[in-house]
C-alpha cells in the first residue's frame, strides 16, 4: 500500500483528480482523500485540476444534451406514429370538410374587381409547395366537386438552380394530370414569400392549381361561409 499511496502522493502533485488516480492506481477515491487531503498544490497542479473539472464538466453537459436530443427525437417520433394511426380512411364528408379547410386556409377567396366593378368570373385556385396538401386537394376537387381532369390547370414556380424537367415530371406524377394540364413554369418565387424561406425549404418549388369554374367558387364560398358559422356560439 506504501507503493499505491507514494504515486498517489506524486500524481496529485502533478495536478491529476482523483477520478484519474483511482483508475489508474485501483485505489478508492475514499482513501486517496485520507492519503492526499493536506497536500499543497502548486499552481500548476491546480490550474490542471480546474481545466480537468471544467472539462469534464462540459463533457457532461454536451452528452447529456445528446441524450436529451435523442430522448426528444424518440418522443416526437412515437407522438406522431400515434397521432397517425388515429387519422383512418377518409368518407367522403371528411373529405369535403378537408378540402373547405385547406381552401379557406390556402385558396384564392378575393372577388376580382376592375374599374370599380365586381368580375363575374372567378377561378377556384390555389397554390402550396407541400405535394402531400396539393394530392389531398385535388382529391376533394375530383371527388367532391366533380372536377374533370381536363378542366384542371397547373402552373409552377420554382428557383433558377432547378431542373425544369425534373420538377415538371414530379408535379406530374403526383397530380396525375397530362402535360397538357401545365400551362406556365415561372422562375423566382412570388414577392409574398420572399426572404421569408430559404429556396432548400422548398424542393419542388410551388405549385398553382386553378380550375376556370365560377359556380364552383361561389359554392365553395358559400360552404366555407357556412363552416365559418359553427364557431361554437350560441
Amino acid at each position: 500500500m506504501r507503493i499505491e499511496k507514494t504515486k498517489a502522493i506524486k500524481l496529485r502533485r502533478q495536478g491529476h483528480s482523483y477520478n484519474e488516480i483511482s483508475r489508474r492506481l485501483s485505489v478508492p477515491k475514499s482513501t486517496l482523500s485520507g492519503w492526499l487531503g493536506r497536500i499543497q498544490l502548486s499552481d500548476k497542479a491546480q490550474k490542471r485540476i480546474a481545466q480537468r473539472v471544467a472539462s469534464g464538466s462540459l463533457r457532461g453537459l454536451l452528452k447529456r444534451n445528446r441524450n436529451q436530443t435523442h430522448l426528444a427525437i424518440e418522443r416526437m417520433k412515437k407522438t406522431r406514429a400515434e397521432s397517425s394511426r388515429e387519422i383512418k380512411k377518409l368518407s367522403q364528408h371528411d373529405l369535403k370538410l378537408l378540402g373547405i379547410a385547406l381552401y379557406w386556409a390556402e385558396g384564392y377567396k378575393r372577388v376580382q374587381v376592375i374599374n370599380g366593378r365586381a368580375r363575374t368570373h372567378h377561378p377556384v385556385a390555389l397554390s402550396n409547395s407541400d405535394p402531400r396538401l396539393v394530392a389531398i386537394y385535388l382529391r376533394f376537387l375530383r371527388e367532391v366537386c366533380e372536377v374533370e381532369d381536363k378542366n384542371i390547370h397547373a402552373e409552377i414556380r420554382m428557383f433558377e438552380h432547378m431542373n425544369r424537367v425534373s420538377i415538371l415530371n414530379f408535379w406530374r406524377r403526383l397530380t396525375k394530370l397530362s402535360v397538357h394540364n401545365f400551362s406556365k413554369v415561372y422562375y423566382g418565387v412570388s414577392k409574398s414569400s420572399q426572404g421569408k424561406r430559404p429556396f432548400n425549404r422548398l424542393p419542388y418549388g410551388t405549385i398553382a392549381i386553378r380550375v376556370n369554374n365560377t359556380h364552383l367558387f361561389h359554392t365553395i364560398m358559400g360552404w366555407i361561409e357556412g363552416a365559418a358559422q359553427l364557431d361554437g356560439r350560441p
